[in-house]
Formats: C-alpha cells, sequence, structure tokens
C-alpha cells in the first residue's frame, strides 16, 4: 500500500509523521502549485468549489508518482465536502487511475465504521500503536501550530523583511523532520528559539486582524495567495479563527485535549446572530468574528471558496456584527480566476482603511 493524501496547509507534516510511525510507505505529492489546479480544473466540475480541484489535482499528481491508495476525511451535513472523496474517485476512475479510496468519516456516530477503516491502513499493527501514532501526529500538529502563530506575530515586527519567514521554513523543517516523540520534544523547543531570535522592534504600532472561514481556504497558502504572509507585511499581526489541532481535538478527539480552542464556544458566540449548524465553519465564522470584536481587533477577513454555501450564510450576516461592533469585514472568495495583484491591492486598501479608523479613534480619546 502506497497511501496519499491531499495538501491542506501544514498538515502533511502530521499525517506524515504518523504514518511513518505505523511503518506505512507515503507518497507525497507536490506542494499545491497551478499544476495541480490546472489539472483538477480541466477534470473536476466546473461548479464545484476550488477545494475539491485541487484536491483532484493532488491525487492525480501523487498517481504519476506512484500512489495507489487515497485516505480522505469525510463529513456530514449541508457541506458538499461530505461527497467530494465519492466524486474524486469516480473522476479518477474514469481517467484511468485505479486507486484505492479509503474514506474517514468523524467518529461521532460511527465509531465501529472509522475503527475498521483505520485496520485497514495500519494491518496488523497493535492498537496500542496506532494510538502512540495518532498521538506523535497530533503532537507534531501541535507544534506546527506554536510556529505558525509565533510567526504571525513576529512578521509585522521584524526588522529585516523576510527573515521571519525565513526563521518559520527553518522551524517546520526542525518539526518534520523529528522521528521520535524524544526527538519531537528537542526540536520544538529549537525551533521556538528560532523564531524567537528573530530581531523585532516591540515598540512597533501594528494592527490587529483575525481571519475567519471555511477551514480549507484558511489553511492552504496556495488557495489563499498567501493571506497571513500578505497581512503580515502590511503590518498586520493576525490571528486564524481555526488551527490544525483544533479542528482536530474538536472532530477526532470530541474535545478531550483541554485548553484549546473549541467550536463550541465559538458557536455559542454566533446566538444571537446564527441559532442553528448551516454546515462547514459557518456558524464557526460568525461566532469567531464576535469573539475577535470583543477582544479589540482592529478588522476582520473572511475567506471561502466560490459556491461555499455555509460562507455565504455567515457572509451575509457579518454586516450585523460588523455594524453592532463597528469592526470592518473584509470577504475575499477564491477560485481558480483570483489574481494575487488584486488580492494585495484590495488588502492595502483594507489596511489603510484600518489604520485611518484607529488613528481617528485614538485622536478623538485623546
Amino acid at each position: 500500500m502506497r497511501v496519499t493524501f491531499p495538501h491542506m496547509g501544514n498538515l502533511h507534516i502530521s499525517l506524515k509523521a504518523m504514518f511513518h510511525y505505523l511503518g506505512v510507505e507515503v507518497v507525497l505529492p507536490p506542494p499545491s502549485s497551478k499544476r495541480t489546479l490546472t489539472i483538477g480544473v480541466k477534470y473536476g466540475p466546473e461548479f464545484a468549489c476550488m477545494p475539491l480541484k485541487l484536491n483532484l489535482g493532488n491525487f492525480i499528481e501523487a498517481c504519476e508518482m506512484g500512489a495507489d491508495t487515497i485516505v480522505m476525511a469525510g463529513g456530514c451535513g449541508p457541506c458538499r465536502f461530505g461527497y467530494y472523496a465519492q466524486i474524486e474517485h469516480a473522476i479518477l476512475k474514469g481517467l484511468g487511475y485505479d486507486m484505492q479510496l479509503i474514506v474517514l468519516e468523524p467518529p461521532e456516530r460511527h465509531i465501529s465504521e472509522l475503527l475498521v477503516k483505520i485496520r485497514r491502513i495500519t494491518g496488523n499493527r497493535s492498537w496500542w500503536r496506532v494510538i502512540q501514532a495518532i498521538r506523535f501526529g497530533f503532537q507534531k500538529a501541535r507544534a506546527v501550530d506554536e510556529i505558525e502563530m509565533a510567526a504571525f506575530k513576529i512578521r509585522p515586527r521584524e526588522l529585516r523583511a523576510g527573515s521571519a519567514d525565513e526563521a518559520y521554513n527553518r522551524a517546520l523543517e526542525l518539526i518534520d523532520r523529528a522521528s521520535s516523540m524524544d526527538e519531537l520534544l528537542a526540536n520544538r523547543k529549537k525551533a521556538m528559539e528560532i523564531m524567537n531570535g528573530v530581531a523585532v522592534d516591540q515598540n512597533r504600532r501594528v494592527l490587529r486582524v483575525g481571519i475567519i472561514g471555511e477551514i480549507y481556504t484558511l489553511l492552504e497558502p496556495f488557495a489563499n495567495h498567501a493571506l497571513e504572509r500578505q497581512l503580515g507585511r502590511l503590518g498586520a499581526e493576525v490571528d486564524r479563527s481555526i488551527y490544525l489541532s483544533e479542528w482536530v481535538n474538536d472532530h477526532l478527539f470530541l474535545g478531550l485535549v483541554k485548553g484549546l480552542r473549541s467550536r463550541k464556544a465559538a458557536c455559542g458566540a454566533a446566538f444571537p446572530y446564527l441559532r442553528h449548524f448551516v454546515g462547514g465553519h459557518g456558524q464557526e465564522t460568525v461566532g469567531s468574528a464576535v469573539n475577535y470584536a470583543r477582544a479589540g481587533y482592529d478588522g476582520l477577513v473572511q475567506v471561502f471558496p466560490f459556491t461555499c454555501m455555509p460562507e455565504i450564510v455567515a457572509e451575509s450576516i457579518l454586516p450585523g456584527v460588523s455594524g453592532d461592533f463597528n469592526i470592518p469585514v473584509l470577504t475575499l472568495i477564491m477560485d481558480e480566476h483570483t489574481g494575487e495583484a488584486g488580492l494585495v491591492t484590495r488588502l492595502e486598501a483594507f489596511v489603510d482603511l484600518l489604520e485611518r479608523k484607529k488613528e481617528f479613534k485614538e485622536a478623538f480619546v485623546q
């Protein structure tokens, strides 16, 4: 079995570690690129959102490298993501790619079904070994999230342009390289030393921007044109409404790990703007917008793929949140036609608006 999976930000670091721990061979597709998207657009349905097209491109590129098994998460509810694995598999079959598909559905209702599918991947390895592999992968996700959070704070304050990104890449490489829990603990410490070693101006005045929206477009830098990096270079410290380890804890561990933000808190904050589940992360988007506004953030950026129904629902509600809390919201909708230059122009205008608003507010207070 030669396993592959789709890219979504730094997810590959955790999954690769987990499979290697179990002795399962991994074929990692190249990072998502223009070629990946071109392949997905060519063979995917036109009306499907960009994550399906990029996933499809990832699978075809991985199959060309020798992968024979796809492992992918499933889903439920109004979001079309729950059907994507089957649709992508049917497209691949039609194109002549003979790949086995294993879809890991959330364990809330069918835990036995999930265990059977895990057994298909792990073979006769003991359940203790499987648990240790999951733990190892989760700890890598926690380490990656810590590094990303550090980069969000450092990037707008760096004294030398590009030094935060250099440190970020070196730190991620250390986490990726760790092959045991002991090595991971040591490398995690070294990685944070690298991040903390970047020269910064602690007194620099920066904006704080919360990024909310659909999980794939939030986490995958190719899909959002490196949104966090762009905002950091424009002088904004960002925070993301969803991190990988938080998603894993909420949906796979059912909140067993304490101390992480939970979707329950975000959904609770969405009341009374949105009182029920609308699929995907629509309710969390509204709730996170409220939480960021209460925390004094200067602005919000919502990002999601074109035709994403849950986020369209959230988009229609966010003007109410914006008006009630006096916080500007910029909505960015991504598809294969989105250009980086146009995106940067919109971000520059938005950051300029936030700066002027902040200056006016401070002058008024004085």
